[in-house]
């Protein structure tokens, strides 16, 4: 999964034209760790219609606090530049394919 900064976030979430599903997660996140097998089960199975890419909250706090990350585990699933879907907290595989699925 790659990785997005503060710096980098522009270029590789707002400007892509397929959707990117952002984790913004932390290393000492247990509930983190635990859906991250879930969302790359859905961005793999979506091949390239979807990225997943994530973003480590201790390491970046603008584009946190621009989206109102203020939880962790938080993902955010981006098309066409804007916040289309977000989900708080650790849920289902099921739970993310449903918030997604708008926009896949």
């Amino acid at each position: 999964m790659n990785e997005v900064t503060d710096e980098t976030f522009a270029d590789e979430v707002l400007a892509s034209s397929v959707p990117v599903v952002v984790d913004f997660w932390a290393p000492w996140c247990k509930p983190c760790d635990a859906i991250e097998p879930h969302l790359r089960a859905i961005a793999e199975a979506s091949e390239s219609r979807l990225r997943l890419v994530r973003m480590n909250v201790d390491e970046n706090l603008a584009v946190p606090a621009r989206f109102g990350v203020l939880a962790l585990p938080t993902v955010i699933l981006f098309a066409e530049g804007e916040a289309r879907a977000t989900v708080f907290g650790a849920h289902s595989r099921a739970h993310y394919e449903h918030a997604f699925s708008p926009f896949v």
